[in-house]
């Protein structure tokens, strides 16, 4: 009887650890599947940014801005969000807030991208509207002058003209939080330290998507992120760059902001994809507010490409919810 009982626990060890190792191989196949899926839609996402962009990266520069804002108007209207013209003496700007009881303490200035050549308040509302979702707070976009019709100093006066109409309009500096994407972002970095030099009261912080920090093109992510980042490339950064500062010292700070002195800065929350070629001008920028004494709080996310956010993925919707996250934490 024993002997029996041992050849059938045996048996049954046998059958279990059959069972484990099917169960075993089952659950790696599945894993393997899954990321093979989740690969080949990774590549297919990519895929479609290039396209996307392939399609608003037009050498044609008035083409560009017309997809640019094709796409804006289609992309950028959210539910439940409210637009409103505004004049700023003589240069368009729009209000974009919540359509429902929303605070009114505090205002994003928001400063849009397109390599200081293209872009558009319309444009911008597929993240003006996200911010303003997102806070709760009225967001101002306004329409700079571009280049090349318009090179530097141009579009850092028209901010300069953007931040006195919301002192106008009874703001304080410190009620205003600026918002800037790509060239926008480099817009909000030039329009703080134009505001330090003239000796006026600072915003109570920034908030920068994907910042293009130095029109030099000196960071290592130029090299290291080249065959990544399907927005980019450093043909297209030169085109910006010569339309927008011809001739000019492109280490100036208010043409180059990452060379600048940001002693008594703001608070600064930083975003950016870990596949862009812009990658090192955020690192960089880091490190010279942190050097200034400032703080400042960068967050790479890993797998995404230049201004990320105003993609329809699950990484833009978090990192809205962080950029709300930085602004109620200054604003308490």
């Amino acid at each position: 009887m024993t002997g029996i009982r041992e050849m059938k626990e045996n048996k049954e060890n046998k059958l279990n650890n059959e069972d484990k190792e099917n169960m075993e191989n089952k659950t790696a196949k599945e894993k393997e599947t899954k990321n093979e899926k989740g690969e080949k839609r990774n590549q297919n996402l990519m895929h479609l940014i290039r396209r996307v962009h392939g399609l608003v990266e037009n050498t044609d520069i008035e083409k560009h801005r017309h997809s640019q804002d094709q796409i804006g108007a289609v992309l950028g209207s959210g539910r439940g969000i409210r637009y409103r013209e505004t004049d700023i003496d003589g240069m368009y700007g729009e209000w974009v807030g919540v359509d429902r009881a929303h605070t009114k303490k505090y205002v994003l200035l928001h400063c849009h991208g397109g390599g200081y050549s293209t872009g558009s308040s319309l444009y911008a509302r597929t993240l003006t509207s996200k911010l303003a979702s997102s806070t709760s707070m009225d967001v101002l976009c306004f329409d700079y002058r571009l280049a090349p019709e318009h090179p530097f100093p141009a579009a850092l006066e028209d901010a300069v003209k953007a931040w006195n109409y919301l002192m106008l309009l009874g703001y304080g500096a410190r009620d205003v939080i600026l918002t800037g994407d790509s060239a926008g972002g480099n817009l909000a970095l030039a329009l703080t330290l134009k505001l330090k030099e003239e000796g006026r009261i600072l915003p109570r912080g920034l908030v920068l998507m994907s910042p293009w920090t130095d029109l030099t093109s000196s960071g290592e992510s130029f090299e290291t992120r080249a065959e990544l980042d399907p927005v980019l490339d450093r043909a297209y950064i030169d085109r910006m760059v010569d339309a927008y500062a011809p001739g000019r010292d492109l280490k100036d700070p208010y043409i180059s902001p990452l060379f600048g002195n940001f002693e008594g800065f703001p608070p600064t929350y930083i975003q950016v994809g870990e596949n862009e070629i812009l990658l090192s001008d955020s690192g960089r920028l880091q490190k010279a507010l942190e050097d200034a004494g400032v703080p400042v709080r960068t967050d790479v996310y890993p797998g995404m490409w230049h201004v990320f956010q105003m993609s329809p993925v699950k990484a833009a919707r978090e990192a809205m919810d962080q950029n709300a996250q930085f602004i109620y934490d200054i604003c308490r």
